[in-house]
């Protein structure tokens, strides 16, 4: 009997969620179904229920709506209570579980697929939005020093302090970043969407610097400045988008599937 999942998002057109999950099901011999579905931004909620009154078995939960699905669940992984934001559901015996897969599926992507193991590391993380909280607490637990860098230095400094009492996540305004050097320095805010590039001061990369943008599927002007900027590895989100997915799959299945032929197979697209 197959079983029923979905990604819920608005927009949700451009999603390459179900192809991913269609490629995970063939690889492990699931049975299951993965479809994509637009939530009207004032119904997400009833969205939801309409898809546990349909059976379904759990979902992933994209833009807009991380911080809405966190409000929703019964239960919490660690991790989604950390990030104070969900993008992985799962409805069983009348509850809702509510995981974050996002940061696995950013370290996965850096340490393995990347070669960039993260002790020791300076991180710049750029944003304090939805994509920054689903990652901040793995790269912090896989031993990098952190600075968050945001716009509004209030929302980065917010941030920050839920890491107070360890004295090693800082906030700061992109102006005062300059002259300062990072190992790693990740786009985690949406300006790669509006095509426009976060005031990032000139000599950002350190020898070697990784540049990362959670976007994918064309350049942004994040990857074209770091590489003007001579970072040694520039990397769009692609493999996080495979990895978290692959996270998702096992908290549903119980089976971990080989992300690299179909990371692979989504590069030759």
């Amino acid at each position: 009997m197959t079983d029923h999942y979905a990604v819920i998002g608005n927009p949700i057109s451009h999603s390459k969620s179900p192809l991913i999950h269609k490629l995970f099901a063939e690889q492990t011999g699931e049975d299951i179904s993965y479809e994509k579905i637009e939530s009207p931004l004032d119904g997400f909620a009833d969205t939801i229920a309409n898809l546990r009154g349909n059976g379904y078995k759990g979902c992933n939960i994209t833009v807009p709506f991380k911080f809405e699905a966190y409000q929703l669940c019964n239960q919490l992984t660690g991790r989604a209570r950390a990030a104070q934001a969900v993008n992985t559901l799962i409805f069983e015996a009348g509850e809702i579980l509510g995981d974050n897969t996002d940061g696995a599926g950013l370290i996965a992507d850096l340490e393995q697929n990347l070669g960039c193991k993260l002790l020791f590391k300076k991180v710049l993380l750029m944003g304090a939005g939805g994509a920054a909280h689903g990652v901040i607490w793995q790269l912090f637990n896989a031993g990098a020093s952190i600075v968050i860098a945001n716009r509004t230095i209030e929302k980065a400094q917010q941030l920050a302090s839920e890491f107070t009492s360890y004295g090693t996540v800082f906030a700061n305004s992109y102006d005062a970043m300059a002259g300062k050097k990072f190992d790693v320095v990740i786009n985690a805010t949406s300006s790669s969407l509006s095509n426009n590039l976060p005031p990032l001061p000139q000599g950002i990369f350190a020898p070697n610097g990784l540049a990362y943008d959670m976007m994918y599927g064309k350049p942004t002007p994040f990857t074209k400045f770091a590489q003007e900027q001579g970072a040694s590895n520039v990397s769009d989100g692609l493999g996080m988008l495979v990895e978290q997915a692959a996270e998702a799959f096992f908290k549903w299945r119980g089976v971990r599937p080989n992300t690299a032929p179909v990371l692979s197979q989504l590069r030759e697209k």
